[in-house]
């Protein structure tokens, strides 16, 4: 059965031809080399820079840019398929494509972004979002990165921690560009948050250390962030001072939705793990999928997939990126990821216990799958994050 064959899931022969082209590419490319960069904590650039080649790297991005123009669904439909066979792979390419280059066409002025777009959106250049430091995560405007202006410069001052595509190898190289949130002061004493457009070779600009020996998400790789007296020219400020805020916001949906797509590929995968497994294995005489207790594990995952699926993808129709994918709908991108983390990570768990022993080790895939889904409880918004939210402004007169 193709569980994809619904309407919500492909809605237009375009957003079918995405799908299977992705799919067809996962299958062929990325599923092969997911276990060997996941054991040895590696990034594979050069399979990263084929997504450019599909259009994938700038799928939402304007065709003017370099992008596809593709709308939230197209993109939720590849973050899905690429997570349902690598998610660490997955990761390093949503941290580019979403948080750093849709980012950039939906907040960046014009000449921003015709000189970096077109690069990023080919995959010659890899870009980062740098927000979270030692000592902040969520607490953005606690932030202690701050930018003080000098002629017409800003020197920033601070690291950054847990900056996913930090570094794009193993030499520790810095990603070409790294949208970089700092404090340029306060106002009516809230402190304000502005946001900067850090390149390669800029002076003071450094990667500290690759983060390793991660539970999951080993083929991204994770690292800290050094800005040591960095002179970046004043056109790399983005928008005016002040402005992160709106710009966060602006991003904010289509980062947690396709997080959520993220989490239906897990889940979709370890489903199919789990049926595949109850058909082929037998105990007493019996495929496992006879006994009640593997079916209740087989039947509510696939109806939580669903579930899940129909959420996430109803959401992602209603966006609308030409007005920044902004649509006011926090509440279901909060909702979604919020609900979608957690069943992955529960699915990947069920899948394990159907298959036991085997479950337990990398060959079988789910094992892996298990560790990468908890990370999207944490980044991109913890679940007490979205709790938080979703009360405030439920309850909100």
């Amino acid at each position: 059965m193709n569980w994809r064959e619904f309407d919500l899931f492909n809605p237009s022969d375009e957003h079918k031809m995405l799908r299977e082209a992705v799919a067809s590419f996962v299958k062929a490319e990325v599923e092969p080399q997911a276990l060997e960069y996941d054991r040895t904590e590696r990034f594979n650039l050069p399979l990263f820079r084929k997504l450019g080649e599909m259009g994938l790297l700038g799928i939402t991005v304007p065709e003017v840019y370099g992008g596809s123009g593709l709308d939230a669904v197209a993109a939720v439909i590849a973050h899905e398929e690429i997570a349902s066979s690598d998610p660490g792979f997955c990761l390093a390419y949503l941290a580019h494509a979403m948080l750093f280059v849709n980012n950039l066409a939906v907040n960046g002025s014009e000449e921003q972004k015709r000189r970096v777009l077109p690069g990023v959106c080919a995959g010659t250049h890899v870009g980062a979002m740098a927000m979270s430091e030692p000592n902040y995560g969520t607490d953005v405007l606690g932030m202690e990165t701050t930018a003080k202006r000098d002629g017409d410069h800003y020197v920033i001052n601070g690291q950054k921690m847990w900056i996913t595509n930090g570094c794009i190898d193993e030499e520790g190289t810095p990603a070409d560009y790294v949208w970089v949130y700092a404090k340029t002061g306060e106002k009516n004493g809230r402190p304000q948050i502005s946001t900067f457009l850090v390149e390669k070779g800029m002076p003071g600009y450094s990667v500290g250390q690759k983060i390793r020996d991660k539970s999951g998400m080993r083929a991204s790789n994770t690292a800290e962030l050094v800005f040591n007296n960095c002179r970046v020219p004043v056109s790399a400020l983005v928008g005016q001072e002040g402005e992160s805020v709106r710009h966060m916001m602006r991003n904010l949906e289509i980062e947690r939705v396709t997080l959520a797509a993220m989490s239906l590929g897990i889940a979709r995968r370890s489903v199919e793990a789990m049926v595949k497994y109850s058909k082929e294995r037998k105990a007493f005489g019996q495929p496992l999928s006879s006994f009640g207790q593997i079916q209740r594990h087989i039947a509510e995952s696939y109806a939580e997939y669903n579930a899940c699926a129909a959420y996430v993808y109803d959401t992602a129709r209603k966006m609308n990126l030409d007005d920044h994918g902004a649509t006011g709908n926090r509440l279901a991108s909060d909702g979604v990821k919020l609900v979608t983390t957690t069943a992955a990570k529960n699915i990947a768990d069920r899948a394990i216990q159907v298959l036991g022993g085997y479950g337990y080790v990398g060959e079988y895939v789910v094992e892996r799958l298990w560790r990468d889904a908890k990370l999207l409880e944490i980044g991109g918004g913890t679940l007490e994050a979205h709790q938080k939210n979703i009360t405030r402004d439920l309850t909100r007169d």
